[in-house]
């Protein structure tokens, strides 16, 4: 006789879970279609998400689309200003910064350079600097950072993405400027009261006293204590969430809970390439997609999943052919690919 599907996926959550690399691990798994749910380790237990922070980004944005605040195509030196854009795109010798567009920001095909791990001329990265020291920065300065390093290609370039968490810096500004307040104020009143997620906040600099509520995070062996430099990340990575709220959050964003739901249909109709460490992942407009090409998986291979991931060993996707989320973390930044795996294991066993 099979096992049930919940004894099957606690036996591949407590294999990783014992894994040595795995900081603090916890899983839940929802499908509305059968009424199935399944969690694993503390539901409840925040965790940095990192950069799916950029979903609520997203949400906010397509909310704003809404209200005819802007459209996708609206240029974002029109709502920021042109000495903010000015210099973010230069290629071969054109400065497109002033041209670049909210869709662009989005879809991650701005060509702006990515503050955050892009390689600077020096050959180190702003991701070297955090891990050896905690400091906090400002918007001002990561788009001096991006200023700083060469645009790979011109906005739009034709099958062109770059992953870069300075796009959605940009974006949180826009939010900021559109709504007239703080990223903080928006996220709550658009998005986290308005779902009912009492487990979720966004870390600033008036909650660094809470960094110990969060599941501690490892960058390999080594503990990671960032405070000031998460909280100088609102919109691109500094949302605190657990398993069970971040699968409400997805399960809102991909309804239409959040924004009109015509509007995924546009956002997932393309997908780019993105330079990352990881080759399976590819960008829509404000939302990931995880494709293991079928090569990695020739006699088993997996339906594409919609979401997104994040730098802290965290996964939130969800899988349309089966209607299955699934949101998860190991806290683990190395390797990158360790919630991954977890979450291909998984799925494997939830039809």
């Amino acid at each position: 006789m099979s096992l049930p599907i919940s004894a099957k996926l606690d036996r591949v959550a407590a294999r990783y879970a014992a894994k040595p690399k795995v900081s603090s691990m916890s899983v839940a798994i929802e499908q509305p279609s059968t009424g199935f749910s399944w969690g694993y380790g503390d539901t409840g237990q925040p965790y940095f998400v990192a950069s799916i922070t950029k979903l609520y980004t997203t949400a906010m944005i397509m909310q704003l689309r809404e209200e005819n605040v802007l459209t996708l195509d609206t240029r974002v030196a029109e709502l920021l200003g042109e000495d903010t854009m000015s210099g973010l795109n230069v290629h071969n010798g054109h400065d497109y910064g002033p041209a670049i567009t909210v869709r662009e920001l989005l879809a991650q095909t701005s060509g702006i350079p990515d503050y955050f791990e892009q390689k600077r001329p020096d050959g180190t990265t702003f991701l070297d600097d955090m891990l050896r020291t905690d400091a906090a920065w400002t918007f001002e300065d990561f788009i001096e950072m991006a200023r700083a390093v060469p645009s790979r290609f011109a906005p739009s370039t034709p099958g062109k993405a770059q992953y870069g968490d300075t796009n959605y810096q940009l974006l949180g500004r826009i939010v900021e400027v559109a709504t007239s307040g703080s990223y903080d104020d928006a996220i709550r009143s658009r998005i986290i009261d308005k779902l009912g997620l009492r487990h979720t906040w966004l870390f600033t600099p008036q909650t660094l006293s809470r960094y110990g509520e969060a599941a501690p995070v490892l960058h390999g062996p080594t503990p990671v204590h960032v405070p000031k430099a998460i909280a100088s990340f609102p919109p691109d990575g500094a949302v605190v969430s657990t398993s069970a709220d971040q699968v409400r959050l997805l399960r809102a964003f991909i309804t239409g809970e959040l924004f009109p739901a015509q509007y995924l249909t546009e956002m997932t109709a393309h997908w780019n390439p993105i330079f990352s460490r990881l080759d399976a992942m590819d960008y829509g407009i404000g939302i990931m997609r995880f494709k293991l090409p079928r090569w990695q998986s020739p006699f088993t291979p997996f339906p594409a999943m919609i979401g997104h991931s994040g730098a802290f060993g965290n996964v939130l996707y969800y899988l349309p052919e089966r209607d299955v989320y699934v949101a998860a973390t190991v806290n683990q930044m190395r390797p990158r690919s360790l919630a991954h795996r977890l979450l291909l294991r998984l799925v494997a066993h939830v039809r």
